[in-house]
């Protein structure tokens, strides 16, 4: 089982004060208000939300999770991180359930069987990356039985990124599944500039553009570190039709210094009305 690495840090190791934190972002200023009853429409194929620590971000992840339980849970849960640690050469699954302050968290065996003929299966090379665990108790908040499969990317580019998606596709044919991209945007810069920066990335993301998405990036040296997990997103969510929900920054929740800002942005890929 995949012990928890950032409980106690990015999020709080008591249950009970976790549930207390995660109703916070959701009832905060920045936040959208508590979720209602889930849905059923399942129109929402794919979330983007920020893996910061839940005092930092968790507001404006709670806006995608908002939005995802009032349209419907998916059986399963592709959540899709980078690699911050240098330890993720190319993808990596992890087949091993996640355990975090709400219990154990199951994978998806089949799922993860057939991402093994072509990935890394590795629980120690997801053992201390967070922009996958930081999604879990969230998922776990509106869905009392989930069950996911965890993946971080290594080499970001649209190369992995489409590769990736198709071998989802594959293995994700006839499961009723969400994906979720987890970055952040903007790091340690002036918030004015991060609004900037943050602006052009978020422009490509509501216009389903994965490949604008890496240029605009890479051009303008934009420090987003999940791109490639959401560029992998609307690849597999492509037809559909994206929304931004919420962009917001470190300054706005932890009132600190404006001069060195992390950005934020949460955002749905959703299936077009016909």
């Amino acid at each position: 089982m995949r012990q928890p690495a950032v409980a106690g840090r990015f999020y709080p190791s008591n249950p009970d004060a976790l549930k207390a934190v995660i109703d916070s972002c959701f009832e905060s200023p920045l936040g959208p208000g508590f979720p209602g009853e889930a849905g059923s429409s399942r129109g929402i194929r794919g979330i983007m939300a920020p893996h910061a620590g839940y005092l930092a971000s968790g507001m404006n992840a709670a806006h995608a999770y908002r939005a995802l339980k009032e349209d419907g849970l998916p059986d399963v849960y592709i959540v899709i991180g980078p690699d911050h640690y240098g330890t993720a050469y190319g993808t990596v699954i992890c087949s091993e359930p996640f355990l975090t302050p709400f219990g154990v968290c199951k994978t998806d065996e089949e799922i993860c069987e057939m991402l093994a003929e072509r990935y890394e299966d590795s629980a120690d090379v997801h053992r201390y990356e967070h922009s996958v665990e930081v999604h879990v108790p969230f998922i776990q908040y509106i869905d009392p039985d989930p069950c996911i499969v965890p993946i971080i990317m290594g080499r970001q580019t649209p190369q992995e990124a489409r590769r990736l998606a198709d071998v989802l596709l594959t293995a994700c044919e006839g499961r009723d599944v969400v994906v979720v991209a987890s970055t952040d945007l903007s790091h340690y810069i002036p918030n004015t500039e991060a609004s900037r920066l943050d602006g052009m990335a978020l422009d490509r993301v509501a216009a389903m553009d994965p490949e604008g998405l890496y240029d605009t990036v890479r051009s303008n040296r934009i420090t987003m570190c999940g791109y490639g997990p959401t560029m992998t997103a609307m690849m597999f969510c492509e037809g559909c039709s994206a929304k931004v929900l919420k962009h917001t920054d470190s300054y706005d929740s932890l009132g600190m210094d404006p001069h060195s800002v992390v950005g934020y942005g949460s955002a749905v890929f959703e299936k077009k009305a016909v």
